[in-house]
């Protein structure tokens, strides 16, 4: 019999209270995003009052700046979010309307999709405040990966975005029917005369690549090498981390059930050859290039 782990019996709401017809409830997957926004608004500050680490030992705002941009990167986060989840993921078979972002209670947060609103929360900020963009974007990747952490840690408890089956003795058997259901002999789990499928926790695998392991090399890269004093560096290596950390994660994520056709457990969506690209990292792949342009520029621009 294949040793696998069990899923944690964890409440994905920390806790809830009705006033008359209204049920409030605090989830973990909301604490992530407060948290994490907390976290990354402290270590901006934090970044902010040590001029030394930037260009011309000036750093690019004031902790007052920062916290004006943290509302900018707050409504980037959930309006572009929500929007990348509309526009990468709703199902083929569902015709786009707009109107469609507005449904917040369906459910469905796409990062790349965060990642472009930030992106234009954060130009439109720097433009008008008379900001170096590109200084401000540094700051922002390395305040962005205890937010990653912490999300794919409520991803996890909250037994979504799981992963394919597996006979890893590490697999771990998620709750649900589709959970459950293995398109073959992989990760199939005998328990009390019922058949399970036991999968790759790939939350957890994003959480280690996407937080701490580029959390950490983006701390190094600034405290150890001074990247910050070339504009643009910083945050060109999060996109290529995070892209990359993307690109092997999906190797044992399942694909979106909206991209899973039959005869196509995976669900590739796109085929180079015999190289099949699933949605994510389809989406990651500009992110890859794009950082590697940005590395470039800081270092081979004009002298910092």
């Amino acid at each position: 019999m294949q040793a696998v782990l069990n899923f944690p019996d964890i409440s994905p709401e920390i806790f809830s209270f009705t006033v008359g017809t209204f049920t409030f409830a605090l989830r973990w997957y909301a604490l992530a995003y407060i948290v994490g926004i907390l976290i990354g608004w402290r270590m901006v500050v934090w970044l902010v009052r040590k001029p030394g680490l930037w260009p011309g030992d000036t750093a690019p705002m004031t902790p007052e700046q920062v916290e004006r941009l943290l509302t900018w990167i707050i409504l980037g986060v959930v309006v572009g979010g929500r929007l990348g989840y509309v526009l990468f993921y709703w199902p083929a078979d569902d015709p786009l309307t707009l109107g469609k972002a507005l449904r917040i209670w369906e459910g469905g947060m796409a990062f790349h999709g965060g990642l472009l609103g930030v992106v234009v929360a954060i130009v439109t900020f720097s433009l008008t405040q008379k900001l170096p963009v590109l200084s401000v974007g540094d700051a922002a990747a390395v305040a962005t990966t205890p937010g990653l952490f912490l999300g794919r840690l409520a991803n996890f408890v909250n037994g979504e975005l799981w992963g394919r089956p597996s006979d890893a003795p590490w697999a771990v058997i998620f709750p649900g029917p589709y959970a459950q259901d293995c398109p073959g002999p992989a990760g199939l789990v005998e328990r009390g005369g019922e058949v399970l499928c036991a999968r790759h926790p790939s939350q957890l695998y994003e959480a280690g690549l996407e937080g701490l392991l580029l959390g950490a090399i983006l701390l190094f890269l600034i405290f150890g090498l001074r990247w910050l004093k070339h504009r643009g560096a910083v945050f060109g290596t999060f996109l290529v981390g995070y892209g990359t950390a993307r690109v092997i994660v999906e190797l044992f994520r399942q694909a979106d059930p909206q991209f899973i056709a039959p005869g196509n457990p995976w669900g590739h969506v796109v085929r180079l050859g015999e190289v099949g690209l699933t949605q994510g990292q389809l989406l990651s792949l500009p992110m890859i290039a794009a950082g590697l342009i940005l590395v470039a520029h800081g270092f081979l621009g004009r002298a910092r």
